[in-house]
């Protein structure tokens, strides 16, 4: 097993491309390529596991812990060739003055020498002492090499690699000139989701052929192959039998889903079913649904066309059919949705109308309380009301909210619906805008999929 972290000096410097690439490229070879991404994020996820053909696992200090990482990555990482962990912002970058869940941290627990991409726009000799000053900061730090990327041309590559070549004892790994093709669209949240950008294969190609083309994976892989072994053993997930089936909406407009949640949810012995809000006409033959996150605003038109599917959902609530929604899901139920001066009719089960706004109304990691009035909470060892972290990234707010809704949580830190509550309760339906990861602080799958059995259980008989 060999793995690699890719980071940069600050964010936007081109690693999640380089990523893709290396994935892409190194799967091309035939190798069998796990990516991993640092942080909480969904869309660069959804881009790398396309680009390997293998899901992408998220690594984040802030809702896992430290041991919690290492088994994470233990286990996805010993069935593979190689394993590429994208950082997020710069190597040193976190939330924390001590550096304790920066990149370098992640880094250090599970033994990952760094390649730096560097974006060289603007620089020459100049990028000698960013790499020095990178290299002195944190000597426990391994990094193994650079990759120059945004280069202007053949003259400014040549200036660059002399000053790293004579001032650092770094070795340049590749040179990845400025080039359209390395180029993905981007929106307010970050990059187009590879589940809604057309064409993403060929650009999953496009941009494997010029990595490949201009960084030197032999030297990736020797560099990964050298990486010092985790000594952290795996456990084993518990095989159940499977009972239930889950409708989860997988589309261009709702596709945030962490991996290690739908495998939580196969090992609690519930089998994700997909199904697509835009085209499909009725639900499939499941016993609950987990409509997460996404971007029902730019498909709204499409999402109010189809109107046998949102009435079948508007049913299925009703009928208490035990939901799940997180951000986009919760638009989704809503009564509307407005944006850009359109409004569309949405499923209409929550009483409230969403409008988007120019600028982020929640945004960042949440800590969110039991309110007991959930459907299945959390709770500690005394049986009080739980508190659990996780992240909202959103756009929207809901707007003529009636008096009298039941609420599952009381927002500790972060926006959730009205600043102070988050997670609307009706009937057997729970909706929020924070988003929640399966950790071992918030086994949330599990304790839904119980849910979902007693209530299967209970209408059987």
């Amino acid at each position: 097993m060999g793995h690699i972290m890719i980071s940069a000096a600050h964010k936007s410097s081109g690693k999640t491309t380089v990523s893709i690439g290396l994935c892409a490229a190194l799967a091309a070879r035939g190798h069998n390529v796990r990516p991993f991404k640092k942080g909480p994020d969904y869309i660069d996820p959804l881009w790398l596991g396309k680009a390997s053909g293998n899901g992408c696992y998220n690594l984040d200090f802030y809702t896992m812990q430290p041991n919690e990482i290492v088994t994470t990555f233990a286990e996805r990482s010993s069935p593979v060739d190689i394993s590429i962990i994208e950082g997020n912002k710069g190597l040193y970058d976190g939330m924390e003055l001590d550096g304790s869940n920066s990149n370098a941290a992640l880094a250090k627990l599970i033994n990952a020498p760094v390649v730096l991409v560097i974006d060289c726009q603007g620089i020459t000799r100049g990028i000698a002492p960013l790499l020095l000053g990178y290299q002195q900061f944190d000597n426990e730090i391994v990094i193994a090499g650079v990759i120059l990327n945004k280069v202007a041309g053949p003259r400014h590559e040549t200036k660059l690699r002399q000053a790293v070549e004579h001032y650092t004892n770094l070795p340049v790994l590749g040179a990845i000139h400025r080039n359209r093709e390395l180029t993905i669209e981007e929106r307010h949240l970050g990059l187009v989701p590879s589940n809604e950008a057309g064409g993403a294969e060929r650009k999953i190609e496009s941009i494997a052929n010029l990595v490949a083309a201009q960084v030197d994976l032999d030297a990736i892989i020797e560099i990964a192959a050298n990486a010092k072994p985790l000594t952290a053993g795996t456990q084993q997930q518990p095989s159940a039998t499977m009972d239930l089936r889950i409708g989860v909406a997988r589309d261009a407009a709702f596709g945030f889903y962490y991996e290690n949640d739908l495998d939580a949810m196969r090992a609690a012995g519930a089998e994700p079913i997909f199904f697509d809000t835009l085209n499909d006409k009725t639900l499939p033959d499941v016993d609950a649904l987990f409509i997460g996150g996404g971007f029902p605003e730019t498909h709204m038109a499409a999402l109010e066309t189809n109107s046998e599917m949102r009435s079948a959902i508007h049913a299925a609530i009703e009928a208490d059919m035990p939901v799940y929604a997180e951000c986009g899901g919760l638009m989704y139920l809503s009564r509307s949705l407005q944006w850009q001066g359109s409004t569309a009719e949405m499923v209409g089960a929550i009483p409230a109308d969403t409008v988007m706004h120019p600028r982020p109304v929640g945004r960042g990691y949440v800590e969110l309380e039991e309110s007991g009035q959930g459907p299945w909470p959390l709770t500690n060892s005394d049986s009080q009301p739980g508190q659990f972290k996780g992240h909202e990234f959103h756009y929207s707010a809901l707007e003529n909210l009636p008096d009298g809704l039941n609420y599952a949580y009381n927002v500790l830190r972060g926006v959730g619906i009205d600043g102070t509550r988050d997670g609307i309760v009706y009937r057997n339906l729970l909706a929020n805008y924070a988003h929640l990861r399966d950790t071992a602080s918030n086994r949330w799958i599990g304790r839904f999929i119980e849910f979902v059995r007693r209530c299967k259980n209970s209408t059987a008989t």
